[in-house]
C-alpha cells in the first residue's frame, strides 16, 4: 500500500464520500478513469488486485490512495478491501466504480442522492433503467438470465445484477460483508441487502461498452460458475 499526499480539498472531502475502484490488469484504461474522477472527487482508493501490468503505477500517478493484493483475489475481495479502508478513513458514503471506463462519473451524483436524502441505505445502478451503449444481444441475454436468477435466489426484484456502480451508506458498508471473492459477489450483495433489511433502490445509469471491455465480461460458463458458488455458499454458511 502507498499513502500519497492528500489532494486539494473538494466538496466530497467534507461529506465523507469515498470512491472504491477495484482494478486488475487495467493499466491501459485506469488512467482515463481516474483522471475523470479526480476532476470532481478527492477521496478515491484503487485496489490493485495482484495485477501483472502497470496498474499500480498508473494509480499512483493520479494522487489517489493505492492498496495492493499480492495475488489476484477476485473483484469481490478487492471491493471488500477498498470498502473496509474507506470506512476506516471515516467514509459516510461509499461508491464502487469500475476501472475500465464503462461507468460515467456524472452518474455518481444521481447514485448518492437517495442516501444523502435519507431515503435509502444502498443504491444500485441499473443500465436497464438507463442506457447500455454498445451492448451486444448475446451479452444482453446473459445479463437478463443473471437478473432472473438473482430475483429467484435473493427474492429482491432488481432490474440489473452485475453492475459495479453502487453506493452504500456507512451503516450498509459496515453490515454487508463480501465473502465471495469473484463475480458472484454481485448477487451476494443483493442477498445481504434483504437479509439485513436494508432500504434500497435503483437509479438509471449509463454503461459504455467497447471491444476490450466486452472480452472480460460474463460468459455463459462464468454465469453457471456463479450460480454454483452462490448455492454452495448458502449450503455451507
Amino acid at each position: 500500500m502507498s499513502d500519497l499526499p492528500p489532494a486539494t480539498a473538494r466538496p466530497d472531502a467534507a461529506n465523507g464520500l469515498w470512491i472504491v475502484v477495484p482494478a486488475y490488469n487495467e493499466a491501459g484504461r485506469l488512467g482515463q478513469t481516474l483522471a475523470e474522477l479526480r476532476e470532481s472527487y478527492t477521496n478515491i482508493v484503487v485496489v490493485d488486485d495482484g495485477s501483472s501490468d502497470a496498474t499500480g503505477s498508473v494509480a499512483a500517478a493520479h494522487n489517489v490512495w493505492c492498496l495492493r493484493h499480492l495475488f489476484n483475489c477476485g473483484q469481490g475481495a478487492a471491493l471488500q478491501t477498498g470498502i473496509d479502508f474507506a470506512v476506516r478513513r471515516g467514509a459516510t458514503v461509499v461508491v464502487t466504480f469500475d476501472a475500465d471506463g464503462q461507468h460515467r462519473t456524472e452518474d455518481i451524483a444521481t447514485l448518492i442522492g437517495p442516501i444523502e436524502s435519507g431515503q435509502a441505505d444502498v443504491v444500485l445502478g441499473s443500465r436497464f433503467l438507463g442506457t447500455a451503449v454498445g451492448l451486444p444481444w448475446g451479452r444482453w441475454c446473459v445479463l437478463k438470465i443473471g437478473i432472473l436468477f438473482t430475483r429467484l435466489f435473493s427474492r429482491v426484484p432488481v432490474t440489473d445484477t452485475h453492475n459495479g456502480l453502487r453506493a452504500f451508506s456507512r451503516e450498509a458498508a459496515e453490515r454487508i460483508r463480501i465473502t465471495l471473492s469473484g463475480m458472484a459477489h454481485a448477487s451476494e450483495i443483493i442477498e445481504q441487502i434483504r437479509e439485513h433489511g436494508l432500504r434500497w433502490c435503483e437509479v438509471p445509469v449509463t454503461i459504455d461498452y467497447c471491444e476490450e471491455t466486452l472480452t472480460k465480461g460474463q460468459s455463459g460458463w462464468n454465469g453457471l460458475r456463479i450460480v454454483a458458488r452462490l448455492v454452495l455458499g448458502r449450503i455451507v454458511r
